[in-house]
């Protein structure tokens, strides 16, 4: 009796990875791997056997990605600033008051300064403030630059002196830097700051909002 011939399923080929998906995929385990551990052993303890052992790579791998500890810690400081500028890149459409773009801004904010990632930053800010390749100005300035960008997208046509605009983004980066420090000394018990986001929205309402007000009042007033 012939037996009747199998049933051949055929076999998808996962598709071939690029060498620059590879190299992609490499760097993110790496930057995940230190990020995961500043945030859960902190920077002191962040060794290269411990990076190695997390990311599952030799540190061979990470020196040709990144040249050695200098490199990943700077890496790690642009992912983070890339995920904050990610977080706020949908912006309220120009016409949404001061008032609702204050909301929206801070909030997000909280969203990156409350997680892993920016702990990791301000970690890596604090022990490696030495470090020129890290610490230097240039580093600061592209910060600043950036937070200004934001800034001035969300509040640029509020008639403020450019010292007040800038006055105004210190004392929120400020505020919102020492309750993320506050929260990490707490830890994972650490409560959520709504009275102190509040009190910062309400501050930020008051300086721009009520400025915007006046100016949109006095507008009208010459119209009539």
């Amino acid at each position: 009796m012939n037996e009747s011939p199998r049933l051949r399923i055929p076999v998808r080929e996962r598709a071939r990875r690029s060498q620059a998906e590879r190299t992609a995929e490499t760097r993110a385990k790496i930057i995940a791997a230190v990020v995961a551990s500043i945030d859960e052993i902190g920077f002191q303890k962040t060794t290269a056997s411990e990076i190695t052992r997390r990311a599952g790579v030799t540190w061979g791998a990470v020196q040709h990605q990144f040249g050695g500890k200098d490199g990943i810690l700077a890496a790690v400081l642009e992912d983070s600033f890339g995920r904050f500028a990610s977080r706020i890149a949908d912006l309220p459409e120009e016409e949404t008051s001061v008032e609702k773009r204050v909301s929206f801004f801070l909030d997000r904010a909280w969203e990156h300064f409350a997680s892993p990632h920016y702990r990791s930053t301000f970690e890596i800010l604090l022990n490696a403030a030495g470090d020129v390749s890290v610490s230097e100005p240039a580093w600061q300035v592209e910060m600043a630059r950036a937070w200004n960008r934001v800034w001035l997208r969300l509040f640029g046509e509020v008639p403020l002196s450019r010292e007040r605009h800038r006055t105004l983004q210190h004392y929120t980066i400020s505020v919102l830097t020492g309750l993320a420090a506050i929260k990490t000394m707490e830890g994972d018990g650490a409560s959520f700051r709504t009275g102190e986001l509040a009190l910062l929205k309400d501050t930020l309402i008051r300086e721009l909002g009520g400025v915007a007000r006046r100016a949109s009042s006095e507008r009208d007033e010459w119209a009539e």
